[in-house]
């Protein structure tokens, strides 16, 4: 079970995901802000294994925001950006940062959600090994 924080201004998007990483039996907790996660990710307590945000909320980078200050916080963690609108020049940017993933809202014929909790699995394990020193050395973006 991993611990991880889900960023997104749409209440859909953050219950959808919620529901599918608690199914997947992670501790999932939610901020419908910016300022909200970045709050989080400052407070005490365990760092997120993972962090799955919104790459345009109330700005238009602010999943680039959220990707340094859990960096800064924890190198360990693994941050898959979530965009409605996609570029090659942002995904490259963002996995140069540090980010574990970069995905696209909506794929067709693609059931997103199910693609993140797929995603947000595989980095909670690898997240761990790296932890732990147990497993193969972690590379941005090795993600599935």
């Amino acid at each position: 079970m991993a611990r991880i924080l889900v960023v997104d201004d749409e209440p859909d998007v953050q219950n959808a995901l919620k529901r599918r990483l608690e199914r997947a039996g992670h501790s999932v907790h939610c901020a419908g802000s910016t300022d909200v996660a970045l709050t989080m990710l400052v407070a005490g307590g365990p760092a997120f294994e993972v962090i799955v945000t919104d790459m345009s909320m109330e700005q238009e980078n602010s999943g680039v925001k959220i990707l340094e200050a859990a960096l800064l916080r924890d190198s360990f963690t693994a941050v898959i950006i979530l965009t409605a609108y996609g570029n090659v020049r942002n995904a490259v940017t963002c996995m140069q940062m540090g980010a574990y993933d970069y995905v696209e809202k909506n794929i067709p014929d693609v059931d997103v959600f199910e693609l993140i909790t797929l995603k947000a699995n595989r980095a909670a394990q690898q997240v761990r090994e790296r932890r732990t020193g147990s497993g193969p050395a972690f590379r941005v973006g090795s993600a599935a």
